[in-house]
């Protein structure tokens, strides 16, 4: 069977190089129009990594219909050996990072069962104070600070503190949480992982293992202090997710050390980075759209639902996660083989004309708005919907309300990984504080 390659007019992205996932949004989202015009889903060869295994390349599902029917067809697109890594996962970080998020059923039913008593809506309204009282708290530290970067000061602060707050974290270990995790998420960022590396130099040994090195510390020390605060909660009742998770639930359900660790890196990496970076994302567009920030602000509570779903499919957070096929097979004209890798493309989705009018607009009002943001349907919808939802809603009900005329300025600063569309860091400027 012939590959089918990417045709010259997309080669000139790069899009399996990293200098082209640092680019504006409209030379990313370019190239990802003119793949959706495709008849079949192209094929991107990988470089090779020293020191790695990976497949050749991977199949890009760039269409919602794509991406939608891969989603729900767990059996032939499989989450395991790996879902969040291009290149295959070594044994020595599976320990660490082998969560049910690269799992299929019945052990990622069981443990996303276990867990998901921890994020249901009735959990969460018991939360709804809290998270207003930390809002309220971070914008009293701006405005006494001034507005320097509203990736540290505001995004970055709200999800991890809610995070440890749910799971018993002490707050002494707050501030290493947040660094571990900007650690696990920028593994392809000279900034993060450690190398210092030019974005387009040639990948070198010592650079893979340093940043392998840095990556399991980060991995190691977050699953160690679950794991010392699981033992210690043994036997307890507190309200903490610690606890319910080492302690059996009504049906005799619990975790062992292992899944817990493996879990709460899981959790404080994708809970914290997504939602900052739709935090941060939503600033950006409603200063680069003030049209829809004064629609908004007319009907706060009437249109803020709307307004998140539309931040979260305009900006897409999530850029990717992987399929790998079990079984020969067919997707919407592509023909694939067993061992073939697919790229479940959210952030391409997410424009796809047949599916949205004006895919290139923001617009709040957006119905109906079927985004795959949280991931497609299937067993691996986002866990945490309900919560980051609520985040970014009372993050941006107090700085709208006390803050009316809080905008970003400046150009923001890219993260640069193939999976999280992330801002480093965003120039902010705020305005009088209304009370």
């Amino acid at each position: 069977m012939a590959v089918r390659t990417l045709p010259p007019e997309l080669e000139e992205f790069g899009l399996s190089e990293m200098t082209f996932w640092v680019q504006p949004d409209e030379v990313r989202n370019r190239a990802f129009a003119r793949m959706r015009e495709l008849d079949t889903a192209p094929f991107v060869p990988l470089p090779k990594v020293p020191m790695t295994k990976s497949k050749p390349g991977f199949y890009v599902l760039s269409r919602h219909a794509e991406v939608l029917a891969a989603s729900r067809d767990a059996k032939r697109f499989s989450s395991e050996p790996t879902a969040n890594s291009l290149t295959e996962m070594p044994v020595w970080a599976s320990r660490f990072f082998g969560s049910m998020i690269n799992m299929d059923d019945p052990r990622h039913a069981r443990i996303r069962r276990v867990v998901s008593r921890g994020f249901s809506p009735r959990m969460l309204e018991r939360i709804d104070d809290d998270l207003r009282v930390r809002a309220a708290r971070i914008v009293d530290d701006v405005v006494a600070e001034g507005p320097k970067d509203f990736v540290a000061q505001v995004a970055a602060r709200l999800p991890v503190e809610v995070i440890c707050h749910l799971m018993g974290i002490p707050e002494e270990h707050h501030a290493m949480v947040l660094d571990r995790t900007n650690v696990i998420l920028g593994y392809s960022d000279p900034e993060y992982n450690g190398t210092g590396a030019a974005l387009d130099a040639p990948v070198r040994r010592r650079d893979v293992a340093v940043a392998g090195v840095n990556l399991v510390r980060a991995g190691h020390e977050l699953f160690r202090l679950v794991k010392r605060l699981g033992k210690e909660r043994k036997g307890g009742t507190g309200d903490d997710l610690i606890t319910k998770l080492v302690n059996a639930n009504a049906d005799g359900e619990s975790l062992t050390a292992q899944e817990i660790g493996s879990f709460f890196v899981l959790l404080v990496v994708a809970g914290n980075e997504t939602t900052r970076n739709a935090i941060t994302h939503a600033l950006r567009l409603f200063t680069e759209f003030p049209e829809q920030k004064r629609l908004l602000m007319e009907d706060f509570e009437g249109r803020i639902a709307g307004a998140v779903e539309e931040i979260v499919r305009y900006s897409t957070p999530v850029i990717q996660f992987r399929r790998n096929v079990t079984e020969d097979c067919e997707l919407n004209g592509t023909p694939l083989k067993k061992g073939d890798v697919v790229v479940l493309l959210y952030t391409s989705a997410n424009r796809d004309e047949a599916v949205f009018t004006d895919p290139d607009v923001f617009d709040i009002t957006r119905s109906p708005n079927p985004h795959v943001g949280f991931g497609g349907p299937g067993p691996h919808y986002c866990l945490g919907v309900h919560l980051a939802r609520r985040e970014i809603t009372v993050m941006l009900r107090e700085l709208f309300t006390r803050l009316p005329d809080i905008r970003a300025t400046g150009e923001p600063e890219r993260l640069a990984s193939f999976f999280i569309n992330g801002i480093k860091r965003m120039p902010f400027e705020t305005g009088p504080q209304t009370r």
